[in-house]
């Protein structure tokens, strides 16, 4: 959910409402560092960007990093138009279609109503200071843990634990990319690698997210009907192994595009909303309010900050469960 530097591009070394089904916009796919996409069941370790990283098997050796030495934020959306260019399999954070599909307009003013500052990071933040961030006034995080059963954030260590020690309540991530397996497979491979849940008060639920695919057809070449099939085994199979309902992260135009507007877990899964905006504007059917507001994605210290719908009791009620 952050803003790496600035896009990729080849180069020598010297840098609601509905929507018509169409391909991701080409400002879209762009990435500051492209990882890339490990083999399936690939184990944590150093990035695969890194100088020295060895390449999975089968797959081309990277060329060398034309970015300074360590991990970069997303990038913002190029000023000129850029070539097409697909990003490798598990380079996706949350937040990845948002600005170049909904846009920026805006930030939240400040409100007397009480809300909770939190964070989410995914191997683009590498080693994250939490202390900073802590400091700052932030007490919650989510982390990138995996994205669909192919990738495994390497930094999911330090950030998920390292968010920890210093006090926060935190959560993981998976980000789904439903044209490679089904919900309920990715369900298994999330809890199975950084996603489940404990009964410590500072472990937050997991969160599904789901949003414009950076790899392909905004909807992975899926009906709305499909769509919420694909959606309802995996937060069915969650709830199996966890006995806690996942938290879904969307945004309002995706949900519709690709949904069909579908009011099926409004009355079940926590809302995680993204708006770079003012306001949040309109929910998706089902909800009539959000537990979580992704607001920016230029933040302090990391990109995308996100606020909770209450004071801090209310994160660790969601935490207990």
């Amino acid at each position: 959910m952050h803003r790496p530097g600035t896009p990729f591009r080849p180069r020598s070394r010297s840098r609601a409402h509905r929507w018509a089904r169409r391909p991701l916009p080409a400002l879209l796919l762009t990435v500051g560092v492209l990882l890339p996409a490990p083999a399936a069941g690939a184990t944590e370790g150093p990035p695969a960007d890194e100088p020295g990283a060895p390449a999975a098997a089968g797959e081309p050796v990277p060329a060398a990093p034309t970015e300074p030495d360590g991990p970069s934020e997303h990038p913002e959306p190029a000023e000129e138009s850029v070539a097409p260019a697909v990003p490798p399999r598990g380079s996706a954070y949350m937040g990845i279609g948002v600005l170049a599909h909904d846009g920026r307009h805006g930030t939240p003013p400040e409100s007397r109503v009480v809300q909770t500052e939190g964070v989410d990071v995914s191997s683009h933040q590498g080693n994250v200071a939490w202390s900073t961030l802590w400091d700052s006034g932030v007490r919650w995080a989510y982390v990138k843990a995996t994205e669909g059963t192919y990738y495994k954030n390497p930094y999911h260590p330090q950030q998920y634990n390292g968010s920890y020690a210093v006090g926060m309540i935190r959560g993981a991530y998976h980000f789904a990319t439903p044209d490679t397996t089904n919900g309920a497979t990715q369900a298994d491979y999330f809890v199975d690698n950084g996603g489940g849940w404990s009964r410590d008060g500072r472990t937050l639920p997991g969160v599904l997210d789901i949003e414009w695919n950076p790899y392909g057809d905004a909807c992975y070449d899926k009906t709305p009907a499909q769509m919420v099939t694909w959606i309802r085994d995996f937060t069915q199979r969650y709830r199996h192994r966890t006995g806690r309902d996942p938290v879904i992260y969307t945004a309002t135009n995706w949900w519709v595009q690709c949904t069909g507007d579908s009011a099926a877990f409004g009355a079940v899964n926590p809302l995680w909303i993204a708006r770079y905006a003012a306001a949040i504007g309109p929910l998706p059917a089902g909800w009539t309010v959000q537990t979580m507001w992704q607001y920016t994605s230029t933040g302090p210290t990391v990109g995308d900050h996100n606020r909770f719908n209450g004071a801090l009791d209310r994160v660790q009620a969601l935490a207990t469960g």
